[in-house]
């Protein structure tokens, strides 16, 4: 008898400890619910949620109306809210969206709207009912109704950590379509605990939804409001309402709630991922516990020469077709300012691999450089941007992104040079020819170089003047420009349009891949559109241009990328680098790569005899 209530002993210790290390949201008790037509005014009851640290605390609610109709889903519960807390706080916080509301034990849905610059104590509760619906969704293909409301959201305080006064500044442009704005609530959070969510998620707690998290973080507090099994619900309102979503769902630490007079709210940092979001809708967001979202991984490294300083950052982006190259294009930049310290002019070189499936190769590389008497930073990103966009948002087919490698080195010293002149070792040539074409660079502030580009004649070139241009890769000739206006050609946009629209997704890539960079020296064939272009090569002085592009213009492709000096070739016909133009006999362009950002454009002519 003693062996056995030894053994039941035992086991019901065991059965305690197993208990003890799950989550409270698998072994909770699910509440009443209350629906709307049993609500009427003058009731009232309680909510919960976390003003500091992770206790819950309770506040007073009295209902003043049902508003039919009014909100994004359906209902609107009218509430007054008071108490010790409310006090604390000086009415709803944004961060207490979620926060549950039962009344006589049962659970009547959730605070989620309010007024600024108003009477802070006024809210409205979204009904438990419609936050239930989200889980009902399937594959995002079922919609909520979405009437209009005339009152705010109690928003979420989007919390920033690890980002720098720049960047905060750029994530505020870039989120506004958004309606949030984010607060620097200090250092970043990594995950010590693997995933493993060690506190308690039940109604009334704090959570976070992550947008980035790992040396920075981006996302926001908000309060759960009911939980069943493995499923959560909360907010009680949209986050970014972006329907079937994919953000990490997280513990979070509330540091305190600052109250305010347009808006008090709490501020807090996420910690652990403890699951996914995938549902953002008008009646709050749902999620689930121990499934995670997919991620585009950034691996980042900044030099900065000036100081000799290299700093390697490491970030997880969500995969979001529309967020998702904004979020990793922010984060570089912010990499930079944090390496840097500093915003200004300056040089930055830029060399970045994306791995993702359906691309050529399943790798897409790239490197340019970029000068700028701005910010430097933010032009150092732009390339970069453009390709994560072009991925994730092209016409053709879903591309996952799986791998971000980035390569930035600054430095502050001015690397650009001008074209001077550009002299052939000779003008009488045949068709197959190869021509030595000398070009004379004048760095900033330094004593004229010169650079030799071999550049062959097309085997298909018939007798006469052969009109070459030779300019800096990222900026357009001014025999183009004036050949556009001799023709009557005014939209000038035209000249940056290097062949159709792209007809796959290989294409849109290599075009990007192979376009010309900032310091290439470019020599190709300039077909004539109108009289001055054509005397411009023929004993006119060669015309140049001094202006340094804010941004990579988007000019002509070119061949892959080679060492300084090596010239490489391109088919205008075919769009392909030197190996696969070798067997096309109609070449009309060849680069050469430069250690200085190059402006500027001259021309010559070379006469093909028979």
């Amino acid at each position: 008898m003693n062996v056995l209530s030894t053994l039941i002993r035992r086991c019901l210790t065991a059965l305690l400890a197993v208990l003890l290390v799950l989550p409270i949201t698998y072994v909770q008790a699910a509440p009443e619910f209350m629906p709307v037509d049993q609500i009427s005014k003058g009731m009232h009851g309680i909510a919960k949620t976390v003003v500091a640290g992770n206790k819950i605390e309770d506040f007073d609610v009295e209902v003043l109306d049902v508003m039919k109709q009014k909100g994004p889903s359906g209902d609107l519960i009218l509430v007054r809210t008071s108490g010790d807390v409310i006090e604390r706080t000086g009415g709803i916080a944004q961060g207490m969206s979620g926060s549950p509301v039962y009344i006589n034990g049962k659970l009547v849905g959730a605070i989620a709207y309010g007024w600024s610059l108003t009477d802070h104590k006024i809210g409205m509760v979204t009904p438990i009912a419609d936050m239930l619906k989200l889980w009902e969704l399937n594959g995002g293909q079922a919609e909520l109704a979405t009437p209009g409301l005339e009152a705010n959201k109690v928003s979420t305080p989007l919390m920033a950590s690890g980002f720098g006064e720049q960047a905060l500044r750029m994530l505020a442009d870039k989120l506004k379509p958004y309606n949030l704005i984010p607060y620097d609530v200090g250092a970043s959070t990594s995950d010590d605990n693997n995933g493993i969510a060690y506190k308690t998620v039940e109604p009334g707690s704090t959570i976070g939804v992550q947008l980035v998290r790992g040396d920075f973080s981006l996302g926001a507090l908000g309060t759960v409001t009911y939980v069943e099994g493995d499923k959560i619900l909360a907010f009680g309102h949209p986050f970014l309402k972006r329907g079937q979503a994919n953000y990490f769902l997280t513990d979070a630490d509330v540091y305190t709630t600052v109250a305010g007079l347009e808006n008090s709210f709490k501020v807090g940092t996420a910690t652990e991922a403890i699951g996914m979001i995938n549902q953002d809708r008008g009646a709050g967001v749902a999620g689930k516990f121990g499934q995670f979202p997919s991620i585009v991984p950034l691996r980042i490294t900044v030099t900065d020469k000036s100081l000799g300083r290299t700093n390697d950052y490491w970030a997880q982006v969500i995969q979001d077709e529309e967020l998702a190259p904004t979020l990793s294009a922010v984060s570089v930049f912010n990499s930079i300012e944090k390496t840097t310290d500093r915003a200004g002019s300056g040089t930055a070189t830029v060399n970045f691999e994306i791995s993702a499936n359906g691309i050529p190769g399943g790798l897409f590389k790239r490197e340019n450089m970029f000068y700028t008497q701005g910010n430097i930073g933010e032009l150092a990103i732009a390339e970069l941007h453009e390709a994560l966009a072009l991925l994730a948002g092209n016409q053709f087919v879903p591309v996952n992104i799986m791998d971000v490698k980035v390569n930035v080195v600054m430095d502050t010293e001015r690397r650009t040079a001008t074209i001077v002149e550009a002299k052939a070792n000779t003008d009488a040539v045949k068709s197959g020819d190869t021509v030595d074409i000398a070009v004379k660079i004048k760095p900033f502030r330094s004593e004229p170089v010169i650079r030799h580009i071999a550049y062959s004649v097309p085997k298909d070139r018939q007798p006469g003047p052969l009109n070459l241009s030779v300019r800096g890769g990222g900026v357009v000739s001014v025999a183009q420009l004036i050949g556009k206006r001799a023709t009557g050609e005014d939209d000038l946009s035209k000249l940056f349009i290097a062949k159709a629209r792209p007809k796959s997704l290989d294409e849109s890539v290599n075009e990007l891949v192979n376009r010309d960079r900032n310091n290439d020296i470019v020599v190709e064939v300039l077909e004539a559109s109108g009289p001055d272009a054509v005397q411009a090569g023929e004993g006119k002085a060669p015309k140049t241009i001094d202006k340094f592009e804010t941004a990579p213009s988007p000019a002509l492709p070119s061949a892959a990328v080679q060492k300084d000096g090596d010239a490489r070739h391109i088919s205008a016909a075919s769009n392909k680098p030197a190996a696969a133009a070798k067997k096309d006999d109609s070449k009309r362009k060849v680069c050469i790569t430069t250690d200085y950002i190059i402006d500027g454009d001259t021309q010559l002519v070379l006469n093909v005899k028979k």
